[in-house]
């Protein structure tokens, strides 16, 4: 499942225990934690979840944010493999891009005017987190223009979470 080995020292008996690591049960789970610590883990501030695209587009964007640098970026969740991950989250790219408005609107109703001012369109960011990606993602994402991130994530024990860029 993951390269990533975590052991627990046992200092009584001069030990290790391996921790397994886990998938989550659904992807609300990854997206909750992710979301709730989302600055730290990302560099991302959350702006909103699930955010409706409207009855044209018809879908939701997992977490809709804001980088360090101003960026606006796209993140979304899979709980294991998914082809469609990518593409998914170049849609909803596209459906960004023509909603720019929108995004700065929602960008001054949580962070304010200045912040809604400095919006770098330059650099969208699509970070796609699941529990892995195929070689054809991998290889998408090596040859594709624009900011994508591939990170796979692992649940180790019941307080432990690793995040690894498999592709930038």
């Amino acid at each position: 499942m993951s390269d990533l080995k975590l052991f627990r020292t046992d200092t009584t008996n001069s030990g290790m225990t391996e921790v397994t690591p886990r998938l989550a049960e659904a992807e609300a789970g990854v997206q909750g934690l992710v979301e709730a610590h989302m600055e730290t883990l990302l560099g991302v501030q959350c702006l909103a979840s699930e955010y409706g695209t409207g009855p044209v587009h018809g879908g939701r964007i997992d977490s809709l944010g804001l980088d360090e640098n101003g960026s606006p970026v796209i993140v979304e969740y899979k709980r294991g493999v998914d082809a469609g991950v990518i593409n998914q989250g170049l849609f909803y790219l596209a459906w960004l891009m023509d909603h720019r408005a929108e995004f700065e609107q929602l960008v001054r109703d949580r962070l304010g005017v200045t912040a809604a001012s400095q919006v770098l369109w330059s650099g969208p960011r699509l970070i796609c987190i699941a529990g892995d990606f195929t070689r054809y993602d991998v290889h998408a994402v090596r040859e594709h223009r624009r900011s994508i991130d591939l990170v796979r994530y692992r649940l180790f024990g019941s307080d432990l979470l690793s995040l690894e860029t498999v592709a930038s």
